[in-house]
């Protein structure tokens, strides 16, 4: 389980399915409302606090996005609060009031610290095992996108081997990528990039 800050009230964190089989939970279970998955969002909590001083008292809006490959991200952001006046949250039972929304994507988006290593990855794929994909530059990151539809499993399964050697998962979607990032190759990626770079 890793977490990071993105704001003073919004923190995400980022699960991975050993971390979820761990706990007993299949992915399907993150869409119930089970013990076994509020047991797991306490611990994401307690582990905030301890790790980022993320105060999860109050309303919180949970965003559940579960990507086929890498796991799933959690991002919770907490609301204004109306009885901050006295301090007696001690008091209290800690019932978290969250708002969950969940989203799945199929396509497998890794991220890259340069370009270098994002070459690295397109050379090891090209011709062996995908030439497609798009490449976007989004928060000064090089990212790959890739649909997964035309893999068969040992394929899908070599081709994320690949790229978290080189880069790392990220919980971006297609559509903030879409919006947000920069479109560097539209299409063929892996192909444009080893063939661009090519020894």
């Amino acid at each position: 389980m890793r977490m990071e800050r993105l704001s003073q009230d919004k923190i995400r964190i980022f699960l991975t399915f050993d971390d979820l089989t761990e706990r007993g939970i299949q992915k399907e279970d993150m869409w119930r409302e089970i013990p076994k998955v509020h047991e797991l969002f306490s611990e994401m909590m307690d582990q905030a606090y301890s790790e980022l001083g993320f105060d999860a008292s109050g309303p919180l809006a949970v965003e559940v996005f579960a990507m086929p490959a890498q796991g799933m991200v959690v991002i919770v952001t907490r609301g204004k609060l109306e009885r901050d006046a006295d301090n007696t949250a001690e008091d209290e039972e800690e019932v978290y009031e969250m708002e969950v929304t969940l989203e799945q994507s199929e396509a497998i988006i890794y991220r890259f610290r340069d370009i270098e290593d994002a070459i690295g990855a397109a050379k090891t794929l090209a011709g062996h095992l995908t030439e497609e994909g798009r490449m976007y530059r989004y928060q000064n990151q090089w990212i790959l996108c890739f649909d997964p539809a035309g893999l068969e499993s040992s394929g899908y399964h070599a081709l994320i081997a690949v790229l978290a050697e080189y880069g790392e998962a990220t919980s971006v979607t297609p559509a903030v990528l879409e919006e947000y990032g920069d479109l560097i190759i539209a299409a063929d990626a892996v192909k444009v990039l080893a063939d661009h770079f090519a020894d």
